[in-house]
């Protein structure tokens, strides 16, 4: 029995070639999309999904609207962990699996964060920037023993980066809505407050939670300005868990000292951004998670995920 598949992650497309014999081997018909930006729009997905049996997909706006219109669609195999393009609850009614790659990001995105406070810490973008002008001026910097981290959303991302902060003796404040077990809290090394107080006590802090309605624009206007002049926050989740004017306010007027963004309310960032031109914020194109070793294995496992969802032994 062969079956239609769409593929459309912009991190397995490029290398495509290189997988593609593994779904051709077992009779499967192929669908690339045309080029599209950072992910396929509602628009853009309802004249493809009609006939298609699976999905491998990425932040693909997989609305109730496109489900209910990919009449034989059986499974959406998801490269990465993040779900919140995809209405679960119309999947659901409709029996259509799910399925992601959980944990596989969690080391790349946790050495970026990292890699975020080390540079801020030592100041190391200013320091690089004098001398290059020709000037010969040292600037002040802290150890990340006397730092304190903030972690908002302690799931394997946040244990993970926990772990690599405590090994650099900082003091780790953390916050999530969900349980965390004491055993969990105790090897991290973190203590569990609430948002206002990390706000208020952290040097950094780090957005590692889930995109929901409770974390919709969680960071805004009142947060920011709980936050010390001296603190950095750093995003690499979601981009909509920060409202952005009102970052880019707190930046222009150093009611912060500083941010680090890989994720941003509309993907790609514009152009005209008013962020692209802060000498205080660092940019990347939602790239925190970049490893060829993860990657690959995601690519494989998404294939995995789509056989396993459409009952194909491989």
């Amino acid at each position: 029995m062969s079956f239609k598949v769409l593929v459309s992650p912009n991190t397995l497309l490029p290398v495509f070639d290189k997988y593609e014999s593994i779904l051709n081997d077992n009779g499967f018909d192929v669908i690339i999309p045309p080029p599209f930006n950072e992910y396929l729009t509602e628009d853009q997905l309802l004249p493809l999904v009609g006939d298609i049996d699976g999905a491998i997909c990425g932040d693909d706006r997989y609305t109730e609207k496109v489900l209910r219109n990919a009449k034989k669609l059986k499974v959406l195999s998801k490269w990465g962990e993040g779900l919140d393009a995809i209405d679960l609850d119309a999947a659901k009614k409709l029996k259509i699996a799910v399925y992601r790659t959980a944990g596989a990001l969690t080391d790349p995105v946790a050495d970026t964060i990292l890699g975020y406070i080390l540079i801020f810490a030592r100041n190391l973008i200013t320091k690089d920037k004098y001398m290059k002008k020709g000037d010969w001026k040292k600037f002040p910097a802290v150890t990340l023993k006397e730092s304190v981290l903030g972690i908002i959303g302690i799931g394997k991302i946040g244990i993970a980066i926990a772990k690599r902060a405590k090994s650099f003796g900082m003091k780790i404040l953390a916050n999530d809505i969900r349980n965390i077990s004491d055993k969990l809290i105790i090897k991290s090394g973190i203590k569990l407050v609430s948002i206002d107080r990390i706000l208020a006590e952290s040097d950094f802090i780090s957005l590692n939670c889930d995109l929901n309605k409770s974390s919709f624009k969680l960071i805004s206007v009142n947060e920011l300005n709980k936050m010390k002049n001296s603190a950095f926050l750093i995003n690499t989740a979601r981009g909509e868990i920060v409202d952005e004017l009102a970052l880019i306010n707190a930046l222009s007027k150093k009611i912060i000292a500083g941010a680090a963004l890989d994720v941003f309310e509309k993907e790609p960032l514009s152009g005209d951004s008013k962020l692209r031109k802060m000498e205080n914020c660092l940019l990347s194109a939602h790239n925190a998670n970049s490893s060829p070793a993860v990657f690959d294995y995601i690519h494989r496992k998404t294939i995995d995920n789509l056989f396993k969802g459409l009952g194909i032994k491989e």
